[in-house]
């Protein structure tokens, strides 16, 4: 017997039909005499309804009672799945985040969870029952609900894992597991078995989509093993473990990740005096934009282009910092370009391998593809290219690093 917790997402419980669904996978593995804790997000398409309904009422919306609204969502969805289980004979109960009592802080809309009280969940397990779990909610101290921030479900799954000890947490979606890099932009990507806690961070952080990035933050913390599978067939998924658990026949690179949604930005002709990267940084941070790469070049005339990179959203707020910024620095000039791409190679064999970046960067020259920016840490290495180029680049990489191959 095995204590489980699995996350359903809003697709894989986006209509009766697909919680019915639901039920009879949970009902196998109750049959089998594991103890199962659901976690599961709104339905498709619910959390979006309910915010056009915010905005409906009023252009500006209280962060309090933002957090009341879209947090219903969830609470149709677990009281739908306890019933459809009920009506398979199976004891169930469901509970909002309060109800289980997931405390958070008080960041309305992006709440820490900082305890989460395990002992009616426990109780419940004992007496036979599958319990089902609002995701994505708690409660602060006051007793006011809070929200986790968008794809909040996963690490809700997560921190009830770690809480319970469970033996596994499993997260349903949409895909079978994690994959080499996107199938749909590379027929032969090849699903992973296993990942470490480290690759899969950097993969979610450097654009793949499958999970949040908190939640393998959080897994990695506690070592909750997560494992990634499908809530529409039958298979063993992705485990994601700790580092020292993967074999010594660990491939250089586990993956490729990518993102379109960059922008870069440079600051020409600034003076090169020491703090001149805190007098740029520091107001563009003040912003509330995060900054990604930076690269900083030495001129012989005295002065640096200073260069990075933000969320393509973010470009027009950080240009108008950098405008102002010119002025007061005396720079030359604010030059910006929304049409680049992230491209991250990812690995933990790349500690013990030389010539990763060297491969890398042939195998895009081989392709006449320019690279504008590069980054590096112990198991990533990060380019920027032009966006129309995206595509081009992940095959060759694939390819050249064999991640088609078992």
């Amino acid at each position: 017997m095995a204590l489980i917790v699995q996350k359903y997402g809003g697709t894989s419980v986006a209509n009766p039909e697909r919680i019915k669904a639901v039920a009879d996978k949970v009902a196998q593995f109750h049959q089998n005499g594991d103890q199962v804790v659901v976690v599961v997000s709104a339905m498709s398409g619910e959390t979006n309804r309910l915010l056009a309904l915010a905005d409906e009422v009023s252009p500006t919306k209280n962060e309090r009672e933002l957090d009341v609204l879209v947090s219903t969502g969830e609470q149709v969805t677990i009281a739908l799945l306890a019933m459809a289980l009920q009506g398979k004979g199976i004891k169930a109960r469901s509970y909002t985040g309060g109800q289980v009592r997931i405390l958070t802080d008080s960041s309305y809309g992006k709440a820490r969870i900082q305890e989460i009280d395990n002992k009616p969940i426990q109780a419940d397990l004992d007496g036979g029952s599958v319990v089902i779990v609002a995701g994505f909610q708690g409660v602060d101290p006051e007793g006011n609900i809070t929200t986790l921030g968008r794809g909040g479900s996963d690490t809700t799954a997560v921190a009830l894992a770690a809480a319970l000890g469970a033996d596994e947490c499993q997260i349903y979606t949409d895909v079978d597991g994690v994959y080499t890099t996107d199938p749909r932009v590379v027929s032969s990507a090849r699903r992973l078995s296993r990942i470490t806690f480290e690759e899969m961070l950097e993969m979610a952080s450097q654009g793949s989509k499958i999970l949040q990035i908190r939640s393998v933050e959080f897994a990695g913390k506690y070592n909750v093993p997560l494992r990634v599978r499908s809530s529409f067939e039958d298979g063993p998924g992705t485990l994601i473990t700790v580092d020292d658990e993967v074999d010594m026949e660990q491939p250089v690179i586990s993956g490729i990740a990518f993102t379109r949604d960059e922008a870069k930005i440079t600051l020409r002709g600034v003076p090169d005096t020491p703090g001149i990267a805190f007098k740029i940084l520091g107001p563009v941070g003040e912003s509330g934009v995060e900054v990604d790469m930076i690269v900083q070049n030495v001129g012989v005339d005295g002065t640096t282009d200073f260069t990075f990179t933000v969320h393509r959203n973010d470009l027009e707020k950080a240009q108008a910092v950098l405008e102002k910024l010119a002025t007061e620095l005396n720079a030359r000039e604010v030059f910006s370009n929304d049409k680049i791409a992230k491209i991250s190679l990812v690995g933990v064999g790349m500690r013990s391998h030389a010539g990763v970046a060297s491969k890398m960067f042939e195998a895009l020259a081989n392709e006449g593809i320019n690279i504008e920016m590069i980054s590096t840490s112990e198991i990533k290495i990060s380019v920027i290219v032009a966006e129309k180029y995206l595509e081009l680049a992940v095959r060759a990489l694939h390819t050249a690093f064999e991640l088609d191959q078992e």
